[in-house]
């Protein structure tokens, strides 16, 4: 596992951190980055006419925010 010391107000002023991102975070990143990709399907599908279009960017959106709930819950049970 790779870690890094970041500056910090600890006593010894450094304190140790983990690089790598927690599979809660993971979860809330791709979750928003589903609904701004579904969101941008659904507009350009209202704009172009195209029903199939706009209803892939709604469930991609939805999934995004599923996904952004999932991080949440998973954030609760790391502590």
């Amino acid at each position: 596992m790779g870690l890094y010391f970041a500056k910090s107000g600890g006593r010894d002023g450094y304190m140790k951190r983990n690089k790598y991102m927690s599979d809660s975070m993971k979860d809330k990143a791709q979750g928003t980055a589903h609904e701004v990709k579904g969101k941008v399907k659904e507009k350009i599908g209202q704009v172009t006419n195209d029903p199939d279009l706009e209803g892939e960017g709604k469930g991609e959106k939805i999934g995004g925010t599923i996904q952004k709930k999932i991080g949440d819950v998973e954030k609760v049970f790391e502590k």
